[in-house]
């Protein structure tokens, strides 16, 4: 009959079998990562609509009912979206290859009034702008934008397909994690071995960071993106769509933020003689920027858990190098695991540390 206190031989051999089944769990489970994060973070952001519908239904018809929210407020929206993408990528792209490119491209700059005054002004001072050599320069880079734009897009896009394709593996993971997330908690923070009043820390200064954040970013970016949009479809330019899912991406990097788009866009209206759409485009954005960005953006992440400009920049095009358009949800989530496993070192075992070096030096 073994002892009720195990012998560590015993212990060590249990811990390596425990370990073992946690690496072979992580293996079945890795292929639906991906599903498993973004129904985690849609079931924490449609909670509270979960958690009133529960006062009318049982708990399954409350899922039911949410799910089906989720599929009219995400995925019907998102069908749409991807085949004005896709449709106005495959145009850019045809664009980028098109044999009249070159001399498009020529018309634009030297015969914009701008440009004759600029060309007139430079051959004052003896310098001559060769139409040729600009036009060849031009047209090779505009090739390599929208071959860029083109591959960016079409990544973007084949994430979102992935996306769709999995769409109702997900609602099947949010329809279980609505109804039983405390059963689901409880039984994590029953293997864990830190103190119960720390793994409630832990949890609620995660989804209270992450859950500022990404709600309060997506939501910020989704209007930007929105906005740029509506700003191309009203003054005639083309692929706004295109440009306004580019602005949406965009909008979560700070400093630079829509900007990327709109103040070269309003420099070629100038140089095209639409000096008032120009000037229009470049107050839009302005106005656009300021508002989201310092009035919106603080009433829903807060101050107290905004995350530092230069953490942001790095998490967004870290988390798009890393993980590709997903990556804008996995950089600020892993930045926001960082951030909140930072605060409970500094708040409960800073000083456990600083004693033991301190006994460790005695």
């Amino acid at each position: 009959m073994l002892s009720q206190k195990p012998s560590r031989m015993v212990l060590s051999y249990f811990l390596l079998l425990f370990l073992g089944s946690i690496f072979l769990l992580t293996r079945l489970l890795w292929p639906f990562l991906s599903i498993l994060i973004l129904s985690f973070l849609l079931a924490g952001i449609f909670q509270p609509i979960y958690q009133f519908l529960r006062r009318y239904f049982s708990d399954s018809m409350a899922s039911l009912t949410t799910c089906l929210l989720i599929i009219l407020l995400v995925f019907i929206p998102l069908i749409f979206f991807i085949g004005a993408l896709s449709s106005e990528t495959f145009a850019v792209y045809q664009l980028s290859k098109g044999t009249n490119l070159n001399e498009k491209l020529r018309e634009f700059v030297f015969e914009s009034h701008l440009m004759i005054r600029v060309q007139d002004i430079l051959a004052g001072y003896g310098v001559v702008l060769e139409p040729e050599k600009i036009g060849q320069t031009l047209n090779d880079l505009s090739g390599k934008v929208g071959l860029f734009m083109f591959d960016l897009a079409k990544t973007w896009a084949a994430d979102i397909m992935l996306l769709i394709f999995n769409f109702f593996m997900m609602l099947i993971a949010i329809f279980f994690l609505l109804s039983d997330s405390d059963r689901l908690i409880n039984f994590i923070l029953s293997l864990s071995p830190l103190p119960d009043e720390q793994e409630r820390q832990l949890i609620q200064k995660f989804k209270q960071i992450a859950g500022a954040v990404l709600v309060g970013n997506g939501i910020c970016g989704l209007l930007q993106g929105a906005m740029g949009a509506v700003l191309f479809a009203v003054f005639g330019l083309s692929s706004p769509i295109l440009w306004g899912g580019i602005m949406l991406i965009l909008a979560f990097l700070p400093i630079f933020g829509i900007g990327l788009v709109l103040i070269p866009t309003s420099l070629i209206l100038i140089l095209k003689g639409q000096a008032g759409q120009g000037l229009f485009t470049l107050l839009y954005y302005a106005i656009v920027s300021f508002g989201v960005e310092y009035l919106l953006k603080p009433k829903l992440v807060g101050q107290q858990v905004k995350m530092h400009t230069l953490l942001v920049f790095l998490a967004i095009l870290g988390g798009l190098k890393l993980f590709g358009f997903l990556g804008i949800i996995y950089g600020p989530l892993i930045i926001a695991t960082f951030l909140t496993m930072a605060e409970i070192y500094r708040t409960n075992y800073k000083n456990l540390v600083t004693e033991h070096r301190v006994n460790q030096g005695d």
